[in-house]
């Protein structure tokens, strides 16, 4: 069984905004309405490190995508019509496997002559799921491979309950400003830069993985498959979702490294690790969970900032905001009032 409600808290980058509203202006729309619909203050974008809820951001990536009338956020030299991303969910649905979900997939975008054209292969050992420009002489910003690949691999997981394992996510650009946030992209996955060719590679026996959806389900996911990608979790979980999900239980006496692994098992310097292989720490994860649950309650209740400071697990209030300030820019009231 997965678990949407426990995952609400989970943050993004403001990069996301920015990127979801670029090619806004251009059609016309006002980005400041856009994100006042979001329910996300305009002074959230002037924050360079600042911080928003996963759950605002499917939000706007919807609002957005409908007033533009385009599934790829005007990120190619031609649109993907409200509706596109239906039909093909509605393509691959009866499929029995992955591997037949994935080639059905791939085989409907690949009708249209233009955009980020996915193939799938499967040599030997490794499936790869290859993202090639149709048009050669169009330049397409990160953003474009990163919508297209986080939805590839969002919805594999989801058709199979379960995160899809990649060896290795290629890309053939330099590593942007934002790279870190490729971890929480492709949840703990190897990604390398500057590569021959921009493909996810994962084992080819996950090609036989049965799918686990149907057109009951469907129709439930694509009421907000935006947010169900950025915030889905399921059963079979990285290592880096299982000490969140341990750390998230007991932020206010949060558990040292060799409590947690003594919950899963392993000995403190195997999870190390198995981190570091997801390209994470302990106490990147342990900052992590303190700052994104600091926003979800900011946003969703009337705590005070010391009862805030208290549930994300700092015991005064001024370090709390000492550490806020770094996470965000600005102050934990500064940032509620901005909300």
């Amino acid at each position: 069984m997965s678990s949407i409600t426990s995952m609400r808290n989970i943050s993004v980058a403001n990069y996301f905004l920015h990127a979801v509203l670029h090619n806004a202006v251009a059609k016309g729309l006002d980005p400041n309405q856009l994100l006042m619909d979001a329910g996300i203050s305009k002074e959230l974008l002037k924050q360079q490190s600042a911080r928003i809820p996963a759950v605002k951001l499917g939000k706007l990536q919807t609002i957005v995508t409908r007033a533009m009338k385009d599934e790829f956020l005007g990120y190619g030299p031609g649109r993907y019509t409200l509706g596109t991303w239906n039909n093909m969910c509605y393509s691959v649905i009866n499929c029995a496997t992955l591997g037949h979900a994935l080639a059905r997939y791939c085989r409907f975008y690949q009708m249209f002559e233009w955009g980020l054209q996915p193939y799938f292969e499967i040599n030997d050992d490794e499936a790869r799921l290859i993202i090639t420009p149709s048009d050669q002489e169009y330049e397409y910003q990160n953003y474009a491979y990163e919508l297209v690949m986080f939805n590839l691999h969002r919805f594999s997981s989801w058709i199979t309950q379960q995160h899809l394992p990649l060896i290795a996510v290629n890309l053939q650009y330099p590593a942007p400003e934002h790279a870190a946030e490729y971890r929480h992209l492709f949840l703990g996955q190897p990604v390398y830069f500057n590569q021959p060719r921009t493909e996810m590679i994962f084992h080819s026996s996950l090609a036989d993985l049965p799918t686990k959806q149907n057109e009951q389900s469907l129709h439930r996911f694509l009421r907000h498959p935006n947010l169900v990608f950025l915030i889905q979790q399921y059963d079979e979980k990285s290592w880096t979702a299982q000490v969140r999900v341990i750390i998230n239980k007991s932020l206010i006496n949060t558990p040292g490294i060799e409590d947690i692994a003594a919950q899963l098992h392993l000995h403190p310097q195997t999870l190390r690790r198995r981190l570091a292989q997801e390209g994470t720490s302990f106490n990147e994860v342990k900052t992590q969970c303190r700052h994104d649950t600091a926003l979800y309650y900011l946003g969703k209740s009337k705590l005070s900032i010391e009862q805030i400071a208290q549930r994300t697990g700092f015991s005064e209030a001024s370090g709390f905001t000492r550490a806020f300030k770094t996470w965000t820019g600005m102050s934990p009231q500064k940032y509620r009032q901005h909300l």
